[in-house]
């Protein structure tokens, strides 16, 4: 398989479970409840989704391709890069499968819409979604900081990507709102089932996740740091 494909399908999945991990989830439930104020107007509806989407993509691309392009520039940064970092991703993995796996103690309260940025995204219109969107990318907390900083960078940085994989992992992470943006626009009514169904795959999807990760960090760590095989 074509290793920039491979990359690309590995960084969606880890915008899909940052989208879905408590934390994300529960901003992207308040962005969900945003474009859900336009239900009755599919258009309007699908199109604060489209929007929330793309505000979620820039913010990611912006902020990876700052940080990656720094990082590549220096021939002698990339060089040791190149020479040392699978001795450092491995504690990274086992670091990051830890919180996934909840071994780490962290906060996981997410974060609401106040009611001064409420009015201020109202007098946008539907550009509000887009801005909620790049707002929440921002907002990192543990799960999504780990993610993000842990997993996408580095393989943004090993496979030079500065735009592609963060796009894809940008449109990952923004995929339950534009899920919940074409139910609202079918007019669908079991909302609440879909919720639900969506906690228990995000149960599943972190621990397996977090098992692959630290399997492949205790590899990483074994064979690039201990050099036992």
């Amino acid at each position: 398989m074509n290793p920039l494909l491979l990359a690309s399908a590995s960084a969606f999945w880890l915008g899909v479970l940052t989208s879905i991990s408590p934390c994300p989830l529960a901003t992207n439930l308040a962005a969900i409840s945003y474009v859900g104020r336009s239900a009755g107007r599919s258009s309007r509806v699908l199109l604060a989704g489209l929007l929330y989407a793309v505000g979620r993509t820039v913010a990611y691309v912006a902020l990876a391709s700052v940080l990656v392009a720094s990082l590549l520039s220096s021939p002698s940064v990339s060089m040791w890069l190149q020479q040392h970092m699978n001795q450092f991703l491995g504690p990274f993995l086992i670091l990051i499968a830890m919180v996934l796996l909840g071994l780490l103690d962290y906060g996981m309260a997410g974060r609401g819409v106040s009611a001064q940025l409420r009015q201020r995204v109202d007098r946008l219109g539907l550009a509000g979604a887009g801005l909620l969107g790049l707002l929440f990318a921002i907002s990192f907390c543990p799960v999504s900081a780990a993610l993000f900083f842990g997993s996408l960078l580095p393989l943004a940085v090993e496979q030079r990507s500065t735009v592609v994989l963060p796009m894809v992992f940008g449109i990952g992470t923004a995929l339950p709102v534009l899920l919940f943006a074409i139910l609202l626009a079918a007019g669908a009514k079991s909302l609440g089932a879909v919720f639900q169904q969506l906690t228990r795959f995000e149960w599943w999807a972190r621990q397996i996740t977090g098992m692959a990760l630290l399997l492949i960090g205790l590899y990483l760590t074994l064979h690039h740091a201990f050099r036992l095989f």
